[in-house]
């Protein structure tokens, strides 16, 4: 414990002056916006421990982190561990809205009467069934039904927290602002709502406009900005400024934070998308080869339906042995922690030497416990690999290397059991949901097998260790890389509301920290099978490359 002046940044970092103030922050609430690559991920994990270490969130008391996607949640968690440490981190407690709520339900589940009752051991599902199931979409409601109708449930929470923080704010949709009133409104609780109107992309699911005005109003928050850009370079950072004076004049960034000329601004125009995918898969490989860009520092962005705008690029690439990710069928799964779990043991079992993979395992399924649970947990789980490793060697005398690698995956999970696996994410509680994470994660080592048969290979290309990432835009969000490429900028694919695509366009901008392409093909060739709506014809969305123009690399 220390003392809260003598506090210092976690790991000497050096934070602007308002995101000092929101870290050591310890009477108000505060409704903190912040450019892209200003760092509020790591302003909260700074709070953490600011709040931890000087014992401002007095024991037992913990803080709660709420976030909107689970990668989001898990991230902030492992950066409050590295710079709090394991112990204090353990009163963090970091979860989605949709987690949160499903928390609430289970431990004050008969609150809930009539027509919502549930029972013990109800499921989560595609509809409604009496007693037993319910719809993800029924999650907060019903937490917040059980906060208002119960006096003792909302104290319980109340009790539990001195802090809240709210990641990424803007996104909040009045629902889950219901939720948070009703928990929290009129108590002594400090909440830290940080985001980015900037980066408004979820208005089709209802996000609240206005939502930190607002918060600010109703929880007497303290607003404040940080300006600064930690992630772009200054040529990239001037293009950001020209689209912040359209979206938000007030947060341009001052003439001395976007000096000098650091930084690559390309654009490019095709006759066709077989021009572009050939180009771009040659430029990538330049990268690659020439540049020593890491192959998960590229990204390939895409508006919206990245499987029918990026087709051919990902055959391009394929040509060319430059391996990628289709983040649109696969980002969900590699998040989750089960799928983790069962790729890192078969690493650790079909792999040569997978210390990484090795010392993950331990992490999620070791206890915090005293040391000889610890050692007797890590002796068992080591025996257990050896055996299959044995196991392995043998049967692959006798049949094709790396049949039967699901039936080894399998024994794994038995042998760590229901319990334990539920225990690595409050939405495993629903047994249904963890069988789903288990069979998206075979389907998805399946298609990588088909694409890279040694089994050890394919495991490593399941995560983004080794390549090229390519997503929506929507995706995207909170993620950074060395070499950004925004596909088929054109009238086309941002349709509809301008206000969002505006905000979605700078989005995928300010994922850039080193290079920005930019590309537009005149036409587009129809995705082979689809037979829905489709613009052969394209033409320039000509905003969008005009905050380019004046940055161009000659």
């Amino acid at each position: 414990m220390i003392e809260a002046l003598a506090w210092r940044p976690a790991d000497n970092l050096t934070l602007e002056p308002n995101a000092l103030r929101a870290a050591k922050e310890q009477q108000d609430c505060l409704a903190l916006t912040a450019g892209p690559g200003a760092g509020k991920t790591e302003m909260l994990a700074q709070r953490a421990d600011f709040l931890l270490r000087t014992g401002t969130c007095r024991y037992p008391k913990r803080i709660l982190a709420i976030s909107f996607k689970v990668d989001a949640s898990k991230n902030l968690k492992e950066r409050v561990q590295r710079r709090c440490g394991s112990e204090l981190s353990s009163r963090f407690d970091s979860y989605t809205f949709h987690a949160f709520a499903k928390r609430i339900i289970d431990k004050f589940r008969p609150v809930l009467s009539g027509e919502d009752a549930l029972d013990p051991g109800y499921q989560i599902g595609d509809r409604r069934i009496s007693r037993k199931q319910i719809e993800f979409r029924d999650l907060v409601p019903f937490a917040i039904q059980i906060l208002t109708q119960s006096a003792v449930a909302r104290n319980a929470i109340r009790q539990s927290y001195s802090d809240v923080f709210l990641d990424e704010f803007q996104d909040c949709t009045d629902q889950q602002y219901d939720l948070i009133k009703t928990a929290f409104l009129d108590t002594s609780i400090r909440l830290t709502a940080v985001g980015d109107t900037k980066q408004k992309i979820m208005g089709w699911a209802g996000a609240l406009d206005g939502i930190f005005l607002k918060f600010a109003q109703d929880f007497d928050a303290v607003p404040l900005n940080m300006y600064r850009n930690f992630r772009s370079k200054p040529r990239l950072l001037r293009m950001q400024n020209d689209i912040i004076r359209v979206l938000d004049p007030q947060s341009v960034m001052a003439d001395d934070q976007v000096e000098g000329n650091q930084g690559e601004v390309l654009a490019f125009r095709y006759s066709d998308s077989h021009a572009e995918a050939e180009h771009l898969a040659n430029l990538v490989a330049e990268w690659v080869n020439n540049d020593g860009v890491p192959l998960s520092e590229i990204a390939i962005l895409v508006s919206k339906q990245l499987d029918l705008y990026a087709g051919e690029l990902m055959t391009a690439l394929e040509a060319r042995g430059i391996p990628y990710r289709n983040e649109q069928q696969m980002q969900d799964i590699t998040v989750e922690p089960a799928a983790r779990l069962v790729v890192d043991f078969l690493s650790s079992v079909y792999g040569n030497r997978e210390p990484k993979a090795w010392m993950r395992l331990m992490s999620q399924l070791i206890p915090y416990a005293d040391e000889d649970i610890q050692a007797n947990a890590r002796q068992d789980l080591g025996r257990f690999i050896t055996s299959q490793r044995k196991s392995i060697a043998i049967s692959e005398l006798l049949s094709e290397r790396y049949d039967g690698w699901w039936d080894t995956a399998v024994a794994f999970l038995r042998h760590v059991g229901t319990e334990a696996l539920a225990s690595l994410s409050p939405d495993y509680e629903s047994h249904e949901r963890l069988l789903q994470v288990l069979r998206d994660t075979k389907a998805r080592i399946e298609e990588l097998l088909k694409l890279e048969p040694d089994l050890p290979k394919a495991l490593l290309r399941f995560s983004d260790d080794q390549a090229v990432r390519i997503l929506t835009i929507h995706k995207s969000k909170g993620l950074e890389f060395d070499s950004v490429i925004i596909l088929a900028v054109d009238n086309e694919i941002f349709f509809g509301d301008q206000d969002a695509n505006r905000c979605a366009f700078f989005v995928g901008v300010s994922r850039a920290k080193r290079r920005l392409a930019l590309t537009f093909a005149d036409t587009r060739s129809r995705p082979q099978g689809h037979t829905g709506r489709w613009s052969l014809q394209r033409t320039m969305q000509e905003e969008y490359f005009s905050y380019a123009v004046p940055h161009l690399n000659a």
